[in-house]
């Protein structure tokens, strides 16, 4: 089984990325906002079942062919990257805005949420970083079946991911009130947003990590 020190190096590593700003949060949060917690919810519920199709993906050992075939890899992380870029672009451009500021937005059915929130989070190359490179670093073969720890060590992550997304639905609404009245915090607030977005993006393509065999 998985070591105690496994367990809390991957929920110590999702708690720092689910922390920074990246498309899922902004997609959660401008949901919520502009249509409510219902909606942040259901749009969280998709977000779950993408880390669910990267867990399955990397138990079934789907990373160690991006690691055979390095430019499936190279697209992946490419593709993350201007998804990055792309958003950064919106929150930094003359006339963007904070996803706490409250816009009108239509208000998409369910089945729409759900979907929109499974698409950004299988594009978040946050995600696709973890399983492909970060938690194949906990598994230790010596330990038992390598596909129990994947699913394990995944499980973890999701849990921690889950749990702090579900507070920054449900807390999304008071914050963008606190802010609505504080502009200054507000452009400030996007400002931060749209540069970590772009350095997240920079770091995505500078780096040279390769997956590891799950």
């Amino acid at each position: 089984m998985i070591e105690t020190s496994a367990a809390l190096g991957v929920a110590a590593a999702e708690l720092g990325l689910v922390l920074t700003p990246g498309p899922n949060m902004m997609y959660l949060v401008s949901r919520t906002v502009s249509q409510g917690r219902r909606a942040g919810l259901v749009s969280l519920a998709g977000v779950a079942v993408g880390f669910g199709v990267y867990l399955v993906a990397a138990t079934a050992g789907i990373t160690a062919v991006f690691g055979m075939v390095p430019t499936l890899y190279l697209a992946l992380k490419v593709a993350g990257a201007c998804y990055l870029l792309y958003l950064a672009w919106k929150t930094l451009r003359p006339g963007g805005v904070s996803p706490f500021s409250p816009t009108e937005l239509p208000a998409d059915p369910a089945r729409r949420l759900f979907t929109m929130g499974l698409v950004t989070n299988l594009l978040n190359p946050k995600v696709a970083i973890l399983y492909m490179a970060l938690i194949p670093q906990f598994i230790v073969p010596a330990h038992g079946r390598v596909w129990l720890q994947s699913l394990c060590l995944g499980s973890i992550q999701i849990g921690v991911a889950l749990t702090v997304n579900g507070l920054i639905v449900l807390s999304a609404g008071a914050v963008a009130s606190f802010l609505a009245g504080r502009p200054l915090w507000l452009r400030l607030q996007r400002w931060v947003t749209g540069s970590v977005l772009g350095a997240m993006a920079a770091l995505v393509l500078s780096d040279r990590t390769r997956p590891l065999p799950a």
